[in-house]
C-alpha cells in the first residue's frame, strides 16, 4: 500500500502555561523536530485534544502547520465522538493546509462496527485529504476490527493507513492479511515488530525526546534492514518506552520535555502531575540517556 506517511511521526504535546496554550513553546517543539522526525501530529492523544476547546484545537492545528512551513508534513488530529463535528474539524484542517488527518474512533458512545463503517465513510466522502485511522480501544472503549478496517479501506481510497494501538503484533498481522492499508505502529515498544511485518512507520511518543533514534529505527528495522543496529536502538529506547508511560500519557512526556527546557510540565485537569517517586524514576532514565 502506498501512503505519504512513512517513518517517524511524532505525536506532539500541546504545551500550556497558566492554563492557556503556550504557542511560543509549541513553536520551539516543532522546530526541535525539523531535520530529525519525518512528520508531526497535532492534537492527538499526546496533545490532550479531549480537553481543548474547539477554538484551541483549531488554533493548535493551524499553528503547527504554519511553523512547520512545509519542512515536515503535518497530520491533524480531528477525531471526535460525533461524526458531524469530526467532519467540520476535518474541513478546517484541510483548508488550513494539513497534509492528512488522524482520526480516532468515536469514544464514549461505543458505536457498533457498522456504525464505524458509516462514520469513517461519511468523513472520507466529505474531504479530499488522506485519512489515517486511529484504533486505541484502551482509551475509546471501542475496537476497530480488522474486517472493518478492510471494509472501510476497500470503499474509500483516501483512507490510506491505520495507527494501530491495541498493543498486539497479532492484530497487525490480522490487518495486513485482510487489507492493503498501510500499518503505523501505535505503541513505541512495538516499532521494530511492526516494521518487520511490513509496517511503514510509527506515530509515537518517545520520538518527542529522541527523534533521531526513533526515525533511524523505522529505517533499519524494515525487512532486510540492519538487525544489529535495530537491536541496539531497541535496547536504548526500551527504558524510555517504559518510563514515558509510567503514568497516563502525556503526563510523563511533559515532565521530560520540561526537564529538556522545551515546555512546562503543565497538564490540564483531570490530569495531574506525576507522583514524586515516578518523577524521580523518569528523570533518572532521562539522565542515563544523556537527555538532561
Amino acid at each position: 500500500m502506498s501512503t505519504p506517511f512513512t517513518g517517524s511521526y511524532v505525536a506532539l504535546p500541546t504545551p500550556f502555561r497558566d492554563g492557556e496554550v503556550d504557542f511560543d513553546a509549541l513553536d520551539r517543539i516543532v522546530e526541535f523536530h525539523v531535520g530529525k522526525s519525518d512528520g508531526l501530529v497535532a492534537c492527538g492523544t499526546s496533545g490532550e485534544s479531549a480537553t481543548l476547546s474547539e477554538f484551541e484545537r483549531r488554533s493548535v492545528i493551524e499553528a503547527v502547520i504554519e511553523r512547520a512551513d512545509g519542512r515536515l508534513p503535518v497530520l491533524a488530529g480531528v477525531g471526535t465522538n460525533a461524526t458531524r463535528s469530526t467532519i467540520e474539524l476535518a474541513g478546517f484542517a484541510q483548508a488550513a493546509g494539513a497534509d492528512g488527518l488522524l482520526v480516532v474512533t468515536p469514544y464514549y458512545n461505543k458505536p457498533t462496527q457498522r456504525g464505524l463503517v458509516a462514520h469513517f465513510g461519511e468523513l472520507a466522502e466529505a474531504v479530499e485529504l488522506p485519512i489515517v485511522l486511529y484504533n486505541v480501544p484502551s482509551r475509546t472503549g471501542v475496537d476497530l476490527r480488522p474486517e472493518t478496517v478492510a471494509e472501510i479501506r476497500a470503499a474509500h481510497p483516501n483512507v490510506v493507513a491505520i495507527k494501530e494501538a491495541c498493543g498486539s503484533v497479532g492484530r497487525a498481522k490480522e490487518i495486513a492479511a485482510q487489507s492493503d492499508i498501510a500499518l503505523l505502529a501505535g505503541e513505541d515498544s512495538l516499532i521494530a515488530d511492526f516494521m518487520a511485518l511490513g509496517g511503514v512507520g510509527v506515530i509515537g511518543v518517545v520520538s518527542n525526546v529522541v527523534p533521531r533514534q526513533v526515525a533511524e529505527l523505522c529505517r533499519v528495522a524494515r525487512a532486510g534492514g540492519d538487525a544489529m543496529r535495530t537491536a541496539e536502538l531497541v535496547h536504548f529506547l526500551s527504558p524510555l518506552c517504559r518510563d514515558l508511560f509510567i503514568e497516563t500519557n502525556p503526563v510523563p512526556l511533559k515532565t521530560a520535555l520540561a526537564a529538556m527546557k522545551l515546555c512546562t510540565l503543565e497538564v490540564r485537569l483531570p490530569l495531574v502531575a506525576l507522583e514524586p517517586e515516578n518523577r524521580d524514576r523518569l528523570l533518572g532514565t532521562l539522565r542515563e540517556a544523556n537527555l538532561v
